[in-house]
């Protein structure tokens, strides 16, 4: 893994100068994206059940689903354990999800391990975890943890810009991003988030909460 983590703009703004080195097309469009967001999450419990919460559904509905299940005191490990499924589904999961929230809860992840660990290691603590898949393990590791280096390549926000910004035919795969974004390391993470501003221009709405 890389050392790095970013915890400031100031971060953002040299791993940015490196990807403007290494590929032109970032240097055409960064200067009309600025400042790129932060997005940092505190890490733990919470933000991984945000991250399930906000699987497969908009921005809009994710955080209104969230803003429901804080109301209901159900962010945390043991409400969500003792919480009935109708206490949930009332909050806006799924069925589905509400089995992802209470295996989570079960799970019993020491988070604070997760900070000294790797972060192919972290990604496969959590996808170890029902209802954890690839993405949100990613993005747990981009935005909770910080670290530079991370990028969620089935994002399919990021996807579409690169597409869009690099005139591909076809959107490309996870495989084929993974390897497009080689020699975006060691800062995977600022291209990520330089993706999510372009798609928000490109489409005129966010790719992720």
């Amino acid at each position: 893994m890389s050392d790095r983590i970013i915890r400031t703009d100031e971060d953002l703004t040299e791993g940015l100068a490196y990807l403007t080195s290494v590929e032109p097309r970032f240097d055409r469009i960064a200067p009309d994206l600025l400042p790129l967001p932060l997005r940092l999450k505190p890490d733990g419990f919470a933000p991984m059940l945000s991250a399930i919460v906000g699987q497969q559904v908009s921005t809009a509905s994710a955080q209104a689903v969230w803003e429901k299940l804080e109301t209901a005191g159900l962010s945390v490990p043991h409400s969500v354990q003792a919480a009935t499924d109708d206490d949930l589904r009332a909050c806006g999961l799924s069925r589905q999800k509400i089995r992802y929230a209470k295996a989570l809860a079960e799970a019993d992840i020491d988070y604070k391990a997760l900070r000294d660990l790797p972060d192919d290691v972290v990604v496969k603590k959590l996808t170890a975890v029902t209802g954890i898949g690839l993405w949100t393990a990613e993005i747990y590791v981009m935005f909770s943890l910080g670290r530079a280096d991370a990028f969620a390549a089935g994002d399919l926000a990021i996807q579409i810009a690169v597409q869009d910004l690099f005139e591909l035919p076809d959107r490309p795969t996870d495989k084929d991003l993974r390897a497009m974004a080689e020699p975006w390391s060691p800062w995977r993470s600022v291209a990520a988030r330089l993706m999510w501003s372009y798609y928000r221009v490109i489409k005129q709405r966010d790719g992720i909460r």
